[in-house]
């Protein structure tokens, strides 16, 4: 009877005698980048020792990757993300990557942009939006931006802090006299994380924060109609802090309405720092949540989990700043 030949050494078999992944061993394969050179040289002296011939079919397979990462965001009428999408398109162009965009719909008859993504097989994702719904592991390297009402399982985190972020922007205004300081908040985790940093930093000056529009969208229509009830409820305000941008353009709205000018009758504040905030006519006072860096980072965090899937999580929180512009003057 003839003696077996000895059994052909696979890709699994590099990575355990090299200690790498699977997926390290693919990377070396490809000629990536990717990988450090004392790893390059551990895969390129196992499949030596190892004999290992790639098979043709898994080198076609290989090149079927998609090279596409996506990126899922709330909303495309509010801009705040465009500094993230340069950020992200900045770090992963070098290696080959390109980044594709859909706008999250939260529907129970309609898959969520997650899902659609998944299902049109990126190589990672970048989730800067409500996922909907707690997700287990999608199976590809994903970042989630910044403080969300759900999780996704074995994501890494990657946002600005937005509690600093609201803790400035009380103390700015503090610093300028106000008392009544309003703050226009809104639906999702980014929101409800800005409203606990204002609520904070209120009472730790023993001011009382005055809070409006929990339920509304973080659209211009959501900030008029959260400011409306905040001046119903609160007409001694002197200063409004919104949360974000698009809802203080609102906001600017609802003032002039009630008779108010900004800056000299109420103060204004918004946050993200977007071309809205730049623009001539609001010239607004807001945080800058340096969200280039956050795209940058989050880029990084990915590359990582592509050469490393089964490295720690991450959770890394960029330091936002102040931007003073001529909507916020002294009580």
């Amino acid at each position: 009877m003839a003696s077996k030949s000895p059994a052909r050494p696979t890709i699994y078999d590099v990575a355990q005698e090299a200690g790498v992944s699977k997926s390290l061993v693919s990377l070396v394969l490809n000629g990536s980048d990717l990988v450090s050179e004392t790893k390059r040289l551990a895969v390129q002296e196992a499949i030596e020792r190892l004999g290992y011939r790639r098979s043709r079919t898994a080198s076609n397979l290989a090149r079927h990757r998609s090279h596409t990462i996506g990126l899922v965001v709330d909303n495309f009428e509010n801009p705040w993300f465009a500094p993230m999408l340069h950020g992200l398109r900045e770090a992963l162009a070098p290696h080959g990557l390109h980044v594709a965009i859909r706008e999250q719909h939260i529907s129970p008859n309609h898959p969520t942009a997650i899902d659609e993504f998944l299902e049109s097989g990126v190589d990672a994702l970048v989730v800067a939006a409500e996922p909907g719904h707690d997700f287990a592991d999608p199976g590809v390297p994903t970042v989630v931006e910044s403080t969300r009402l759900h999780g996704i399982t074995g994501a890494d985190l990657v946002g600005s802090d937005q509690l600093t972020g609201a803790n400035l922007a009380v103390e700015h205004l503090a610093n300028l006299g106000h008392q009544h300081i309003g703050h226009i908040s809104g639906e999702g985790g980014a929101a409800a994380t800005r409203r606990a940093g204002f609520e904070q930093a209120m009472w730790a000056r023993g001011l009382e924060p005055l809070v409006a529009g929990r339920d509304q969208d973080t659209t211009e229509e959501g900030g008029y109609l959260g400011t409306v009830e905040l001046l119903r409820r609160h007409p001694q305000i002197t200063a409004v802090f919104a949360a974000n941008d698009m809802m203080a353009l609102g906001a600017r709205a609802a003032l002039r309405e009630d008779g108010r000018s900004t800056p000299r009758d109420c103060a204004l504040m918004g946050y993200d720092n977007s071309p809205v905030a730049r623009s001539r006519l609001l010239d607004l006072t807001t945080i800058e949540p340096c969200t280039h860096e956050v795209g940058l980072r989050a880029a990084e965090a990915l590359l990582r989990r592509m050469t490393e899937p089964s490295a720690p999580t991450l959770n890394v929180q960029i330091t936002p700043r102040l931007v003073v512009r001529s909507s916020s003057l002294p009580a």
